[in-house]
């Protein structure tokens, strides 16, 4: 058999009860106040721009002209204790909902029977009454609300004894009015936080988006600013280790390859500065000078050629007319394969073949590693580590779709791409 509960187990409930009440009663605070619709806190017109406050709240305005209406009421014909409690109750409703609940109550109580009627509660002293409780169920905790809804219902019921109201069941008119208006101001509550989180959440979903569009640029301005260093430094760097071994004291043979080197160099810093300025705008489309495609591979080829490899190109006849992401990627991927092969492997003799099957563009560099020493290096070395120069083609190869392989054959080495063809929008 289960073993009967511990007495404290018992009294938690009630513990739970008395800390409820007396939140309600004494030590409770409200929350903070949502922030109310465009609507009902309009900004003030311009011609009163020199008041001390830029907007308008509707709320606390209907709030002030409803005390000073029923105010009139009580001072004609009611009891003057309402009439001045009134006013100070609505006012207080807007900032301390939970204080003017307290004030209402124990209004209520001294303004209960002192019409001579058959309801023992006022019409107007009823009316603020739901006023704050409405106010304490959309800021204040749950615990608190309840704790007002019994206090209310039990005031109700005692106060429909005492006095034996002749009118049936206003006692539980009373206690439907209040848990309807309870249950109001809480479903508010629970739709104005629900939209706060939702704001918040969308808030920090819209500065992760703005962190990943800010990486991506990043990876995009180090693919791009990748993809000419690494290829024009690569020829110039070969270039200044040949001219003094080709020239051997000549002056003029010197001149002309400082000269080489200097056009390499010029090359470079106009690619670079192209490359800056399409980087620069958010899509790609300010920049006057057009970005390099395949209609530029024999600049290439021959820029390679200076740098002793031997180039081969192979080009389909139906090239011409691709989209500019296609061709520029195309030309990337080419411009790092010949980068890779100066690297490991100078000299090497390397066939570049590009053609069109349907919707995709087949890219395929090849190179046969030049000499034995040459060969074996570039096997060590790129089978260590794939290096930025891969992982940019492989990047630019996945943005629109595709895919590459890389990897040694034979004493060389290859690398072959499939990027499909899509129309641009």
């Amino acid at each position: 058999m289960p073993s009967p509960p511990a007495p404290r187990a018992r009294l938690r409930p009630l513990a739970r009860l008395a800390r409820a009440l007396g939140a309600t009663v004494w030590t409770g605070r409200a929350g903070p106040p949502h922030p109310r619709p465009r609507w009902l806190e309009p900004r003030v017109p311009e011609f009163l721009s020199l008041l001390p406050f830029r907007t308008i709240d509707l709320v606390f305005v209907a709030d002030l002209v409803l005390a000073f209406f029923l105010a009139q009421i009580d001072s004609i014909g009611f009891s003057l204790t309402t009439a001045s409690v009134i006013p100070l109750v609505l006012v207080l409703r807007t900032r301390w909902p939970l204080a003017a609940w307290r004030l209402s109550a124990v209004l209520s109580l001294l303004a209960t029977g002192t019409d001579g009627g058959d309801v023992p509660v006022t019409a107007e002293t009823g009316v603020v009454y739901l006023l704050t409780v409405y106010a304490v169920a959309v800021r204040c905790e749950r615990h608190i609300i309840l704790g007002v809804w019994m206090i209310s219902s039990a005031g109700l019921w005692v106060i429909g004894i005492v006095f034996a109201s002749d009118v049936p069941g206003v006692t539980l008119i009373g206690i439907a009015l209040v848990t309807v208006t309870v249950l109001f101001g809480y479903n508010v509550q629970a739709r104005r936080t629900a939209a706060g989180r939702l704001a918040e959440e969308k808030q920090r979903s819209e500065q992760a988006l703005a962190g990943q569009a800010v990486l991506e640029e990043r990876a995009r301005i180090a693919r791009e600013m990748h993809d000419v260093v690494a290829h024009h430094m690569s020829v110039i760097t070969i270039q200044a280790e040949a001219v003094p071994l080709k020239a051997q004291g000549d002056a003029r043979l010197l001149e002309e390859g400082l000269g080489e080197i200097r056009t390499l160099s010029l090359a470079a810093m106009t690619e670079m500065r192209r490359v800056l300025g399409v980087l620069r705008d958010g899509e790609g489309r300010t920049d006057t000078a057009p970005q390099p495609g395949l209609g530029r591979l024999e600049e290439l080829a021959a820029t390679a050629r200076t740098a002793g490899l031997t180039v081969t190109l192979k080009l389909g006849a139906d090239l011409l007319g691709l989209p500019t992401a296609v061709s520029l990627s195309a030309y990337r991927i080419v411009q790092e394969s010949l980068s890779n092969a100066m690297r490991h492997a100078p000299g090497s003799a390397v066939t570049v073949k590009i053609s069109r099957s349907g919707d995709e563009l087949n890219i395929h560099v090849s190179d046969d590693g030049g000499d034995r020493a040459a060969a074996e290096a570039a096997k060590a070395g790129r089978g260590k580590h794939t290096g930025h120069g891969l992982i940019g083609m492989r990047e630019r190869a996945a943005m629109l779709g595709g895919s590459v392989w890389a990897g040694p054959t034979g004493k060389g080495f290859a690398v072959t791409a499939i990027l499909p063809i899509m129309e641009e929008a």
